[in-house]
């Protein structure tokens, strides 16, 4: 079993010192609980807060956990309109604490971790979602060229690739035959829909658990958990956002089915959807229900990662994990239902 829920502080500490400039200990070190991915800690230091992401040790899929790529977009986004945290170093040697990983600002504010903010205010509620479809449409309009990110993502078909990917992802860590999964998987290949020709930045995981917002306010500060992030398409992003909003609502699925929207000031997908087309200046988006059904499959293929890693002992947080692993079943027969309701 590897152990992903302590750090060598020591370690960290000397190469900080050497390394960032600034940087002056003491350091009281807090493991972050959220996320499965990338273990992740708080350093606070008597004169600043900092944060370090690591790859998990141990044997990990192909591609998986890229901190470096996770850094480089983040570093890329520094003064545009896509609020991120202040990259400050990137270590790629392994013999400093046994992974690679980065330094950033530790960003003081609000985290939702359920889209229906049950403490917020009804208007506050409207604001904080008109900012994430502000920022959503930013971030798509980011002039990839301009920011050193062309070539951050292959040419091609992004959602060809993307079902490639996964699929081999998903193979690479089942652990149990889910005939739906399987389905789901020849559909998407199936019913791919013709290349439009949209090639932007994509977050990847673009959630409101993944935002910081102000501590008071309904300000975006910093938009986190970039290693899924590539140039790709955006209604990938768009589409993850509405596959959250129909899983039930509450502390399990996190998500706004079974509530009155309108009496709690969220809008509709509909309305979600139409205002992100009007901030980029399109039309209506034809077969949404294939975006939909291919972040559902995604999402079943990453979680069926954090199961295997649970089972094989290195998980960032083994007890979420083994929980979040029992609903790969729910999501590939979410994505069949999106890609039946066209």
């Amino acid at each position: 079993m590897t152990d992903t829920q302590t750090l060598d502080e020591a370690a960290v500490q000397a190469y900080l010192s050497r390394h960032l400039a600034g940087f002056e200990g003491p350091m009281e070190v807090t493991k972050f609980q959220g996320g499965q991915s990338n273990p992740t800690f708080q350093l606070k230091t008597p004169s600043h807060s900092y944060v370090l992401r690591r790859k998990p040790p141990g044997v990990l899929l192909k591609s998986a956990h890229a901190v470096d790529r996770e850094f480089r977009v983040q570093s890329a986004l520094q003064g545009t309109d896509v609020p991120v945290s202040k990259m400050h170093l990137l270590c790629e040697d392994d013999d400093v604490i046994g992974s690679m990983f980065y330094i950033m600002d530790h960003v003081q504010g609000r985290n939702f971790n359920e889209p229906e903010m049950p403490d917020v205010a009804k208007a506050d509620r409207t604001a904080i979602i008109a900012e994430m479809n502000k920022v959503l449409a930013a971030l798509h309009s980011v002039d990839i060229d301009s920011v050193g990110l062309a070539d951050y993502g292959p040419e091609g078909n992004y959602f060809e690739r993307q079902v490639g990917r996964w699929s081999k992802q998903y193979r690479a860590s089942e652990t149990t035959k889910i005939p739906a999964m399987d389905r789901l998987m020849d559909a998407l290949k199936a019913e791919q829909p013709d290349d439009d020709g949209q090639r932007t930045l994509v977050h990847g995981d673009y959630r409101i658990d993944n935002m910081i917002f102000h501590s008071t306010g309904t300000d975006c500060l910093a938009v986190l958990d970039w290693e899924l992030s590539t140039i790709g398409h955006p209604f990938a992003d768009l589409a993850a956002v509405i596959m959250q909003w129909q899983l039930p609502a509450g502390t399990e699925g996190r998500g706004m089915g079974g509530l009155d929207r309108a009496a709690l000031g969220l809008p509709s997908d509909r309305a979600f959807i139409e205002s992100y087309c009007e901030r980029r200046g399109l039309g209506q988006i034809d077969n949404f229900g294939y975006y939909l059904g291919f972040t559902f499959f995604r999402m079943a293929a990453i979680i069926q990662g954090v199961l295997k890693r649970a089972l094989d002992g290195n998980a960032s947080n083994p007890e979420r994990a083994m929980k979040v692993g029992a609903f790969v079943p729910v999501f590939a027969q979410h994505g069949l239902d999106a890609l039946k309701q066209g």
